[in-house]
């Protein structure tokens, strides 16, 4: 019993020590852009790097260090499509409905992901494995249908191969 409780009590520590260490973070990015005119955006986008998305507690400190009111504060981080005020799965799977896209069978793609993650566009499976967003272009409109995970770009995407590329992950 006592090893089990060495151990919680490691992971408990560790857990402790990552927190410090972020809440640090969190204060050096906010401390170094807080008084800076022209930096909210990037202030928001390293808070956004460093938790996955914006945390409304990280707003209301940057509402504090900058003077500007949270109200204003959420008008600029609802305005930006980039941003978010809810955590993202380890995986963000964009599926593109431009229309080209569309055409070529996008959205018979999105509604096999919604079927197969059980998950809605704009929302985190309850694993916080996946998290799915439908956009109106990726790019590859000569190449659609396409779908982006994070950084990784499928094209000519078909249910078939979105079953092939989901194995990966």
């Amino acid at each position: 019993m006592s090893h089990k409780k060495d151990f919680s009590s490691k992971i408990e520590v560790s857990l402790n020590l990552k927190v410090i260490e972020t809440s640090k973070r969190l204060e050096e990015i906010i401390n170094s852009y807080a008084h800076k005119p022209g930096s909210l955006i990037m202030s928001m986008r390293k808070i956004q790097d460093l938790f996955g998305y914006v945390p409304i507690s990280a707003l209301k400190n940057l509402s504090e260090k900058s003077k500007i009111s949270p109200s204003e504060l959420m008008g600029i981080v609802s305005f930006y499509h980039f941003f978010s005020t809810t955590p993202k799965g380890c995986y963000t799977i964009k599926v593109c409905m431009g229309t080209s896209c569309y055409v070529r069978g996008g959205e018979r793609i999105l509604n096999f992901l919604k079927k197969e993650l059980k998950l809605e566009p704009g929302k985190t499976s309850e694993n916080g494995k996946f998290s799915l967003e439908v956009v109106r272009c990726l790019g590859c409109c000569g190449l659609s249908p396409v779908v982006a995970i994070d950084e990784k770009t499928y094209t000519r995407m078909s249910v078939n191969k979105m079953k092939e590329v989901l194995k990966q992950y």
